[in-house]
């Protein structure tokens, strides 16, 4: 029988299901967690400047943004996957990939959370009314503009197994999406990107790349996927389904729940207490980005707002357990 929900137990992990024989608690403490790896920059550098980052270009900024004027050349047309898109090279020869469709918007808002939360992200851009030479389906509708031209491509990464498996950080990366909804965390989507910036220490970076399926609603049984920018569904999912004593069930019902079974609840406040540092001023940026209009942003924003403060108040369990150690 399928699992519906999860909970996460302080110190104990398990998969809550129909039935009781698929529960199979796993022991996870704070002390068995593994020590920060000193290639941590690699995934994610603390933010302090937090409330400063600038979330209407994220890690970009408006010169380097691509232009309606510009005619763009077609290298290569992607077919596959969920969206459709091109790689196309400008005039001055910089590559970007095109996504067209409706992972485009969600994909620019969660780059730029991402980003200011200390998370590498590339640059990435919403564009409308873009011009490609010669003759092109999907011309010029709303897509997303990934710069290319910075790094290249050096495989894959997995998600239980990486240079910061059982770090903080890690495990907050996953709650941050789970809690903007991206049920689509496979590890084709994380790419290890090359920088060709020599001034750049280290080079190498851990990216999740395609994050486009988000900001709707995680699958519902029996249902293989869930529904992508669309903020009705978005607010009808919590973060928290049920506290009993110390044990927590999330309300998150997409796929790959395996991922939870390392995370604490420890982990859930870490990542809620980083994201609730940015202001409803730098999330309306965000949204604004993705070409949002401001009565929905101000929608995801409240919603964002009431699932933060659902892992804030998870804080009494988390000095509850550091009494009992």
């Amino acid at each position: 029988m399928r699992c519906s929900f999860v909970p996460v137990r302080l110190g104990v992990i398990a998969v809550a299901c129909v039935a009781v024989s698929c529960t199979q608690p796993l022991v996870q403490t704070p002390d068995a967690r593994r020590s920060p790896s000193p290639s941590m920059v690699q995934l994610w550098a603390n933010p302090t400047d937090l409330d400063q980052r600038d979330l209407l270009w994220g890690a970009g900024r408006s010169g380097n943004a691509p232009s309606t004027r510009t005619m763009y050349t077609v290298l290569k047309k992607d077919d596959t996957g969920f969206s459709r898109g091109y790689d196309v090279a400008d005039p001055d020869g910089r590559k970007w990939r095109i996504k067209v469709g409706v992972e485009a918007q969600p994909e620019v808002v969660l780059s730029r959370i991402l980003w200011a939360l200390g998370y590498y992200q590339p640059e990435t851009y919403y564009v409308t009314k873009w011009q490609l030479a010669g003759q092109w389906e999907l011309e010029g509708q709303p897509a997303r503009f990934r710069f290319e031209s910075d790094h290249k491509s050096d495989g894959e990464w997995d998600w239980r197994d990486n240079p910061f498996a059982g770090s903080t950080p890690l495990h907050g990366l996953i709650v941050i999406n789970y809690l903007l909804n991206n049920w689509d965390l496979k590890k084709t989507q994380n790419r290890i990107y090359v920088l060709h910036d020599t001034k750049a220490e280290p080079m190498r970076r851990y990216v999740v790349q395609d994050l486009g399926a988000s900001l709707g609603k995680p699958r519902t049984l029996p249902l293989p996927i869930g529904s992508r920018n669309d903020v009705d569904g978005f607010e009808r999912v919590d973060l928290v389904k049920k506290i009993d004593g110390p044990e927590v069930t999330l309300d998150y019902r997409g796929q790959h729940r395996e991922l939870l079974r390392d995370i604490s609840i420890a982990d859930v406040v870490w990542a809620c207490e980083l994201m609730n540092r940015l202001s409803d001023a730098q999330l309306d940026d965000a949204f604004e980005a993705g070409g949002y209009p401001p009565n929905i942003r101000e929608r995801y924003i409240r919603k964002i707002r009431a699932k933060l403060q659902e892992g804030l108040d998870l804080r009494p369990l988390v000095e509850q357990a550091k009494v009992h150690r």
